[in-house]
């Protein structure tokens, strides 16, 4: 056998006696595995053996550095060479390669699903990763930032329908635990399936906030926008108004919860039912005018319940303008409010997060995730051209303030 050819018979015997000497086998023939690999791949860059005398070579030994190389079969031990010039990385070593992409998105998937850093840390003791911190589980976790960015930054389109809404979660600023929203945008574009349009975190949902996270949305392309739903939120109207110039849409579910709260519990279900017959007419005609009955029948009960009522029902039946086949998701936020209960499924586990950056992170992760799946779903709205040009042109002028 030549001399640059491997003894077979000697290396499984090596493997073999480290294998029934460890508690975990696999562990140790890796690491026996890996040492071999460096001793060799380093013979070859100094040209020579240990201390052995020749004129190929190109460099000399100096030892051995200790390194922990953390695997899908746990953390192994290894004494990795050094030489004199030029240094010597084992390419299996090298950050972040491809071999070790498994144990990274274990790490990555965790986070995303709400799992904290420090239970992330016990997860991987468990697979036997050792003694990785939570900030090393933070530097993994750092290119999902990129991720989120690109998905933030992506180009936009032609959209017909626009959901808006926020939720919030405690996050530390300045060493001070506080309230902040995550804004949200979703969005039918013109095929008829769904896709998350935007998301940013703000301090509240000011005007200004508000107008700010639209206009980034109109910067990256959105138009053909031609009814925002939303909740009553003075700021978002008005920003919808500005920047969107599209019909508004107000959330019919919180139009209930808002003038049920002003009726008593003990009259709310037969205030709610009257309600509800104002909801089920074809057309816009009918629905004010079992609206005025409602007015009628109580307003010298809950005149404060009315008033509501009578402020908010022209906004409400807004989604009267548009196909029958898309009223019942186009009436309320509660598409988005679904999203937003999966959000908060994921976060709460987090509790309170470390700063903007990490809320961000998840939240964008969520998104993106979710964004993905709709995409490839089936569609959510069916557009019949013909029909919706003609209802489109009825609410323009409505739509544009005429």
């Amino acid at each position: 056998m030549a001399k640059d050819r491997i003894d077979r018979n000697a290396l499984a015997e090596k493997l073999w006696g480290a294998a029934v000497s460890e508690q975990d086998p696999l562990k140790a023939i890796a690491e026996h595995v890996a040492q071999f690999l460096m001793e060799a791949d380093v013979e070859a860059k100094v040209g020579a053996k240990p201390h052995e005398r020749s004129e190929e070579r190109t460099t000399y030994r100096n030892g051995y550095r200790e390194r922990r190389w953390d695997t899908r079969l746990g953390s192994l031990r290894l004494s990795v060479p050094k030489v004199r010039e030029g240094g010597y990385v084992p390419i299996f070593l090298e950050r972040r390669r491809r071999s070790e992409q498994a144990l990274i998105s274990v790490v990555q998937e965790a986070v995303v699903h709400g799992v904290s850093t420090r239970k992330v840390e016990a997860v991987l003791e468990a697979f036997g990763v050792e003694s990785m911190s939570a900030g090393q589980v933070s530097q993994l976790c750092a290119e999902l930032d990129q991720k989120v960015e690109e998905f933030r930054k992506r180009p936009l389109g032609e959209f017909r329908y626009v959901w808006l809404d926020a939720l919030y979660e405690k996050v530390r600023e300045d060493h001070r635990v506080e309230s902040m929203a995550v804004l949200v945008a979703t969005g039918v574009n013109g095929e008829g399936r769904r896709e998350v349009l935007g998301l940013e975190v703000a301090t509240g949902e000011s005007t200004e906030s508000w107008e700010e996270f639209l206009k980034g949305l109109v910067n990256r392309g959105l138009r053909g926008v031609r009814l925002a739903i939303s909740d009553a939120h003075k700021g978002l109207k008005a920003a919808i108004r500005k920047l969107l110039g599209a019909e508004w849409q107000r959330c019919k579910v919180h139009f209930f919860r808002n003038v049920l709260g002003q009726v008593p519990k003990r009259s709310q279900a037969e205030v709610s039912e009257a309600m509800k017959a104002v909801f089920v007419q074809r057309d816009e005609e009918s629905a004010k005018a079992k609206a005025e009955e409602v007015l009628k029948r109580f307003r010298r009960r809950f005149p404060k319940a009315m008033e509501v009522f009578e402020q908010g029902s022209e906004d409400v039946l807004s989604y009267l303008h548009y196909p029958a086949s898309h009223r019942v998701r186009i009436s309320s936020t509660n598409p988005l409010e679904r999203l937003n209960l999966e959000i908060r499924r994921r976060t709460r586990v987090v509790g309170i997060f470390p700063n903007r950056g990490a809320y961000l992170r998840l939240v964008g992760m969520i998104l993106l995730e979710q964004n993905e799946d709709w995409i490839t779903d089936k569609l959510y709205l069916s557009f019949e051209p013909e029909a919706q040009e003609e209802q489109v042109a009825a609410v323009l002028p409505m739509a544009a303030g005429k």
